[in-house]
């Protein structure tokens, strides 16, 4: 991202509609496709993957349906007479090893590892049956044939190789990919459960905040995330806007953290919102692990992690909805989670807000811009144009009044390429992506 990320011009390259859109993710492809993405879209009853044509490599940014599957199914818990949802709630992306590609997906309740493979080639030849499938009455075969390969229509397979149930009482939250691309882990409220991939039937309890009497509940653990490179150390933000750190090195339960952030907060700005406000709704490392980004309902704070005192950077997000929480709190709207994310080289981090604003802030200028997904500026190769609220007073032209604003139309999701200026966003039902103006 260049310094001046307010002229940056962002081109719009591709739109595709998916229903109840609720999570984007996206990983970098390295082998035969060279600048390759392929992007993961979440929503109530299956995975739709998106990739970059290969037939046309010249055309940058243009996408194709690599493959859609069921992820998971309705269930019942006839024991708590609950009934759990097949909505996915995240999507990880595990390392590429092979030709093949591995993602963890999950609901309430259940995990699933999913393996995602090509076929297009079919064996042909066989000797005890025929091109049907059929077996072969043995007196018919009179020579020996060998097998052969032949080219077929392309077909994309998604089998699931692991289900990892029964690991969680409340609702599952979040899932993290550990470093060692061995384990990973799986947060709900109140417990976070260590997995290791090749085993389904047990895992590790590695935090528990459940009080022995649940009146005595103040906090719930909202987010967690390993570090990208100390397979050892995590986080974990709740509730109350506090982030911990902890290392497994230490004890098996890490029911004590080693590092603990927290802004301490102004008694002059004390209101009845004050903590629900607060309450962290994703905390991100930095791809070089040195800093942690966290996520709360109006601001983006970047924590150094040698610094536990106060953040290194604090951004606004949306300050202007600061008079409008008694009515966001009547609509539920400020229960709402967004997500935030780093640029490939911690530059830049974005975040969504509502009327299907996006913004940006460029750490080292402390520039930032507000961009929207929409489909009026959604034609290949159309140009963003950064957009303005404006509170109170004289309304410019090319500004939107605080009050005109659609909460129905918010970002939650939003994701950036490992390496390129590309972005990803998921706008409510729609799929966006955006990518650096192609000359």
């Amino acid at each position: 991202m260049e310094e001046e990320i307010d002229n940056r011009k962002i081109n719009n390259s591709f739109l595709r509609d998916h229903n109840y859109a609720t999570e984007v993710t996206i990983l970098e492809i390295r082998g035969f496709i060279p600048t390759a993405a392929i992007y993961c879209l979440s929503h109530c009853l299956c995975l739709s993957i998106l990739n970059q044509s290969k037939n046309q490599p010249h055309r940058r940014g243009e996408y194709n349906v690599y493959s859609t599957f069921q992820s998971h199914e309705p269930e019942f818990d006839y024991l708590k007479s609950l009934e759990i949802e097949e909505k996915i709630n995240k999507i990880r992306w595990l390392p590429q090893q092979n030709a093949a590609y591995f993602l963890l997906s999950t609901n309430d309740k259940t995990v699933k590892l999913w393996k995602i493979s090509e076929r297009d080639k079919r064996p042909e030849g066989y000797n005890l049956k025929d091109e049907d499938g059929r077996i072969r009455d043995p007196s018919t075969i009179t020579s020996l044939r060998v097998p052969v390969l032949r080219p077929m229509d392309l077909m994309v397979e998604a089998t699931p190789r692991r289900v990892f149930s029964n690991g969680h009482t409340y609702h599952i939250n979040s899932i993290s990919v550990n470093s060692d691309y061995e384990t990973y882990m799986s947060t709900d409220d109140l417990r976070i459960n260590l997995w290791h991939l090749e085993i389904t039937n047990r895992s590790f309890n590695i935090v528990d905040i459940k009080p022995a009497n649940m009146e005595e509940l103040t906090e719930v653990i909202t987010a967690a995330e390993f570090h990208p490179h100390q397979c050892n150390t995590f986080v974990y933000s709740s509730s109350k806007g506090s982030i911990r750190l902890c290392d497994m090195r230490a004890a098996a339960l890490c029911d004590n953290h080693s590092k603990f952030f927290e802004e301490p907060e102004d008694p002059s700005n004390r209101s009845f919102f004050s903590e629900i406000i607060s309450s962290i709704s994703d905390v991100k490392f930095s791809h070089s692990g040195r800093y942690l980004m966290t996520r709360d309902y109006l601001t983006v704070k970047v924590w150094d992690l040698n610094m536990e005192s106060k953040p290194l950077e604090t951004y606004q997000v949306h300050d202007y909805l600061r008079s409008k929480l008694c009515s966001l709190y009547e609509n539920d709207c400020i229960f709402d989670k967004f997500e935030c994310v780093w640029n490939g080289s911690d530059s830049v981090i974005m975040t969504g807000s509502y009327n299907n604003f996006f913004r940006m802030f460029d750490r080292n200028t402390k520039r930032d811009v507000t961009l929207e997904a929409s489909r009026e500026n959604s034609k290949p190769r159309a140009i963003l144009k950064p957009r303005k609220v404006c509170v109170g007073g004289k309304r410019r032209k090319d500004e939107i009044s605080v009050d005109s604003l659609d909460f129905s139309k918010k970002i939650l999701h939003t994701t950036w390429h490992p390496s390129e200026n590309i972005i990803a966003v998921a706008a409510t039902n729609n799929l966006y992506i955006f990518q650096d103006k192609v000359n």
